[in-house]
């Protein structure tokens, strides 16, 4: 009857300092930390409820020479063990949501926005694995059979020697290389690559791989260790502004100061070219074929492509059209 009465005494306190709490963080939230304290105090306020009667019940429940008092008290602390890394994994996630909501969003800045979120969030996703390998550990320790494992879990020579056991080689690589993805500036999310020939927009990166939301909507999903152990084009690494290109193969009889003006007509009708640059040159000849460039500029990567495509369709109508002796085509001479 004596350990009911704790129990219960133990439990409404809990709950008492629940809601005052609550109150506490309602009105201290009201003045200059409601954008911490708010989403905190919703986010947090089960975990952190759990936490405090749980704990409750644990201190108030004394340990008995009884085998069920002692099974009870070890299943009390293997819960409180999983509520406080529920609370501090809940608490991760409120930091990275305001963090993210603190950050600037006017375009002079988007650099900025886009470097910090491709950092905040592998960050996050490291600590939280971290909690939940210390959570282990810990619940590992309070079983006298395996303490020792659950020791060295706990040590980071313990961490990669376990990871290494399980056959985890690969994903440590990973979950390395993605820390050094997300801090080596060499992209971000939001930034146009080129990979093996496919280009798309950064759309996430996490420890183990990197989302790329491809040009035709395919989504390419490759190894952190992709970017850390091969080259890469980054179009939009220091500004969204991107510089297109198309190539041609025209006849060495072709007038390139037609073919220029041409062009000129088609980059400056487009609305997709930012009214920056744009430029034709011979670039190359072949012996059956002299080839042009067109550069042409313009504001994001989706608009580049779409420039280069109407460009390319509105050069190969012109020489179809207008000029269709400027084709390639073969000579061959006969003799008798």
């Amino acid at each position: 009857m004596r350990t009911a009465l704790i129990v219960l005494a133990a439990l409404a306190a809990a709950v008492v300092v629940d809601l005052v709490s609550g109150v506490l963080a309602r009105r201290v939230a009201r003045g200059r930390y409601s954008w911490l304290l708010e989403p905190l105090r919703h986010a947090c306020r089960r975990p952190a409820g759990a936490v405090l009667l749980v704990a409750a019940l644990f201190y108030a429940l004394p340990p008995g020479p009884g085998a069920w008092q002692r099974s009870l008290r070890h299943a009390i602390l293997l819960v409180l063990i999983a509520v406080c890394a529920w609370l501090v994994i809940k608490a991760l996630h409120v930091a990275e949501a305001v963090a993210f909501s603190r950050l600037p969003s006017d375009p002079v800045t988007s650099r900025r926005v886009r470097r910090a979120r491709t950092q905040i969030r592998p960050v996050r996703r490291l600590t939280v694995a971290v909690v939940t390998v210390v959570a282990v550990g810990l619940i590992l320790i309070t079983f006298r059979p395996v303490r020792l494992f659950g020791v060295s879990i706990l040590t980071s020579a313990g961490v990669v020697g376990a990871l290494i056991g399980l056959s985890a080689r690969t994903a440590l690589g990973n979950a390395f290389a993605g820390i050094q993805v997300a801090f080596a500036d060499g992209m971000h999310v939001g930034d146009v690559l080129v990979v093996d020939g496919e280009w798309g927009r950064v759309e996430e990166v996490k420890l183990t791989n990197v989302v790329i939301r491809l040009w035709d909507e395919r989504v390419l999903i490759l190894p952190t260790t992709y970017f850390t152990e091969r080259p890469f084009q980054n179009w939009t690494r220091n500004e969204f502004r991107v510089v297109g290109k198309i190539q041609l193969h025209v006849d060495h009889t072709a007038d390139l100061d037609d073919l220029r003006r041409e062009a000129r007509r088609l980059v400056e009708s487009s609305p997709l070219w930012d009214r920056d640059q744009w430029v034709l040159q011979m670039v190359d000849a072949t012996p059956q074929t002299v080839v042009i460039q067109v550069q042409a500029s313009a504001a994001d990567g989706a608009s580049a492509w779409d420039l280069r495509c109407d460009l390319r369709e509105g050069l190969v109508r012109y020489l179809r059209d207008q000029h269709p002796q400027w084709l390639p085509r073969t000579r061959s001479q006969y003799q008798p």
